[in-house]
């Protein structure tokens, strides 16, 4: 953790000044960049599943587009139906 104390007669600018030094060297901030929006790597069991979810609501919609019967509203009542 980076810790600044201000110094005596120190203005306010530098002491932010130096803070911001002190993070940029100490690498903290690039490293919270880095993790920021890193995603875990799914399990198998989670691909699968979500494979298994894709393929059912596929053939959901491969049959209503056959009846002629599918339209933004259908998807979404699929989706809801499929949780």
């Amino acid at each position: 953790m980076i810790e600044v104390r201000k110094k005596d007669k120190e203005t306010t600018e530098s002491l932010m000044r130096r803070f911001s030094r002190k993070i940029q060297q100490s690498g903290v901030l690039v490293r919270a960049r880095r993790t920021r929006f890193r995603n875990d790597e799914k399990s198998k069991t989670e691909k699968r599943t979500e494979a298994l979810y894709k393929v059912k609501i596929r053939k959901e919609i491969d049959k209503l587009k056959k009846l002629g019967k599918f339209d933004d509203e259908a998807l979404r009542n699929i989706k809801r139906k499929m949780e």
